[in-house]
């Protein structure tokens, strides 16, 4: 065991559950860039940022049909058919997980950009966001990442130093953000370069 970790924090949404709205938006539109036009333009994600910290479906919904009346089909999709942006999980991180809790010798919590609107829908479909000691969602505590404040509820509440955790996320602005507060960190790129980053981390994986 690594002397100086003793808890391990994950991100949710494309670390260990495989979210994109391209799985959505490639029923709707016929091209890759299309896509990538609207995600960038009307869809943003500044927008769903928003909702991650709190503001609700309808309100969010509304607002952008009122300001691109035209889109509003697609616009609406977003939370109509959210379903269809989730695959499922990623399953070598999930198993990683397993390991990792199996080993019994890191406390694990999960800190997660997420709408207080679908998360309760994740926790019955995902058993093993049941295997956290802890779970930290942003859009109920009106605080999202890379913000400082949203790590400290985690911290508070469970009673973390981050100078003895490692926190694994996807986006690199999260990353940062966690640097900047004393975590280590992994940016998540893939199942197989989280496990080689954690066994130099002295974290060995069961293969």
């Amino acid at each position: 065991m690594n002397k100086t970790l003793d808890t391990i924090i994950f991100d949710l949404g494309a670390v260990l559950i495989d979210w994109n709205p391209r799985y959505l938006y490639r029923k709707i539109f016929k091209t890759e860039d299309e896509i990538t036009w609207f995600l960038e333009n009307i869809c943003t994600s500044e927008w769903n940022d928003e909702q991650d910290a709190g503001r609700s479906f309808t309100e969010a919904t509304e607002y952008l049909v009122a300001k691109h009346p035209e889109w509003e089909v697609p616009v609406r999709a977003w939370y109509d058919r959210w379903h269809e942006t989730i695959q499922g999980p990623i399953h070598d991180t999930v198993d990683i997980l397993k390991s990792i809790r199996e080993s019994k010798q890191y406390k694990l919590y999960a800190l997660t950009n997420w709408s207080a609107e679908t998360f309760p829908w994740a926790l019955n479909t995902f058993d093993f966001l049941h295997w956290f000691e802890g779970i930290v969602v942003s859009g109920i505590e009106k605080k999202r990442k890379p913000h400082p404040e949203f790590y400290q509820i985690l911290f508070d509440r469970y009673k973390i130093n981050p100078a003895n955790a490692l926190f694994i996320d996807d986006n690199l602005k999260n990353i940062e953000a966690g640097k900047r507060i004393g975590l280590t960190t992994i940016h998540f790129k893939s199942p197989e370069q989280l496990q080689e980053e954690l066994n130099q981390y002295g974290i060995l994986i069961k293969s």
